[in-house]
């Protein structure tokens, strides 16, 4: 994971805030950049010290005790912290600070969330652990997903606080601590989707991306959810396959049900992978269902064979077309076999793309040109996988990125 260091480090936050209609930053804006320039060095020696702290999502006192350095730095900004414990959902938790504006209640601007991740991939047994700088670039375990946007979000605060600007500002800080790998999401994310209901505006801080060279801003996410295909035939020496009274055996229907998939489900922004997949006289997902055991020879038919994949989307009402035709699909077995597909619960709604949203973009991009930055284009959301800002994307307009 490599964070190039670059020294507009508030640009994306400063949209919330007041933008120029003219090519003129207003004073307090241009104080805000200056101090954000003037305190890289501090931001990144600040990045360093969070990514060489291990917090990979089962890692749970390495989750915590990024927090604790989060909560250093935003309690002395006027900042109310607290953290959420999530042993319920055997995860570590999540930190909120609520900065309460200080004037009258008509004089309070929007209210905004800011939404980030203290857990990395990298838990504490991954041979990726440190900090490494190299001029212009630092790499390490988390350095952009997410340490580096917690940094940007504490950079710009602080040089707000600097500046007189965060004195009558309404925002809440929310850092969960299982974004790479949630817990039940029921429990996981209640707390979340409570904050966006209180919300006017949702910026997600998490890494920026490239296409193509230009950087872009991301209005839409895709959902990502998993599902399961189960397979059950009759089993007998093989000199009987295709028989009637044989029938096809358990893997020649899952085959059909997966290139039926591959054939009959494309349309714009939907993918569908098959990421494990086995068939034999007996097969079984083991080890939390990424591994598969099976067992056959080349003489039998086989009885079973077992099938796991994602699906990601752009729309709820797309979700339910592409389920509704795997159902379909499933439904419709060769002779002498059975077929259930199964869609897990639990998964990462889509952010749509909407109007609000991209009026977000285009007040950015309004911002970017104040500062003389480059433009940034709507990113394609095939092009980047889900994120914590689809949980409160049904209540309030965001930007991710």
């Amino acid at each position: 994971m490599i964070l190039r260091l670059l020294p507009a480090l508030a640009a994306a936050f400063a949209l919330a805030f007041a933008a120029p209609a003219a090519a003129q930053l207003a004073p307090p804006e241009q104080a805000m950049i200056r101090i954000v320039d003037a305190e890289q060095e501090r931001t990144v020696t600040m990045l360093g010290k969070w990514v060489d702290q291990n917090s990979g999502t089962m890692n749970f006192a390495g989750v915590h005790a990024v927090g604790d350095m989060v909560r250093a730095e935003l309690e002395p900004l006027g900042f109310k912290v607290r953290w959420i414990d999530m042993k319920a959902a055997n995860r570590s938790g999540h930190l909120v600070a609520r900065h309460v504006p200080a004037g009258k209640r008509g004089s309070r601007g929007k209210r905004l969330l800011l939404i980030g991740h203290l857990d990395t991939v990298f838990e504490a047994d991954s041979p990726f652990q440190r900090w490494v700088r190299r001029g212009g670039e630092g790499e390490g375990p988390g350095a952009g997903d997410d340490k580096g946007g917690m940094a940007v979000i504490v950079a710009a605060l602080r040089a707000m606080h600097a500046a007189g600007t965060l004195k009558n500002a309404d925002i809440t800080v929310f850092l969960t601590g299982d974004e790479e790998d949630a817990g039940p999401l029921a429990i996981a994310r209640r707390d979340l989707i409570a904050e966006g209901k209180r919300a006017d505006v949702a910026l997600d801080f998490e890494g920026l991306v490239q296409d193509g060279g230009r950087d872009m801003g991301s209005v839409a996410r895709r959902s990502s959810d998993e599902w399961q295909v189960d397979v059950t035939a009759r089993s007998g020496h093989s000199s009987g396959i295709f028989s009637p009274a044989a029938g096809a055996g358990a893997i020649y229907e899952l085959a059909r049900i997966i290139d039926a998939f591959r054939r009959e489900l494309p349309e714009d922004k939907l993918t569908f992978n098959v990421g494990l997949l086995g068939g034999g006289t007996s097969a079984a997902l083991t080890g939390g269902k990424i591994r598969v055991t099976a067992t056959g020879k080349g003489n039998i038919i086989a009885g079973q064979a077992v099938a796991r994949g994602d699906l990601r989307a752009i729309s709820v009402e797309q979700i339910a077309r592409a389920q509704a035709k795997m159902r379909a699909i499933a439904a419709q077995p060769l002779n002498g076999a059975k077929a259930e597909i199964i869609f897990e619960p639990d998964g990462y709604p889509p952010m749509a793309p909407t109007a609000a949203n991209r009026a977000l973009l285009a007040r950015l991009n309004a911002v970017n040109r104040d500062m003389g930055l480059p433009e940034m284009g709507e990113l394609d959301p095939v092009k980047r996988g889900a994120a914590d800002i689809s949980f409160v994307a049904q209540d309030v307009d965001g930007l991710a990125g």
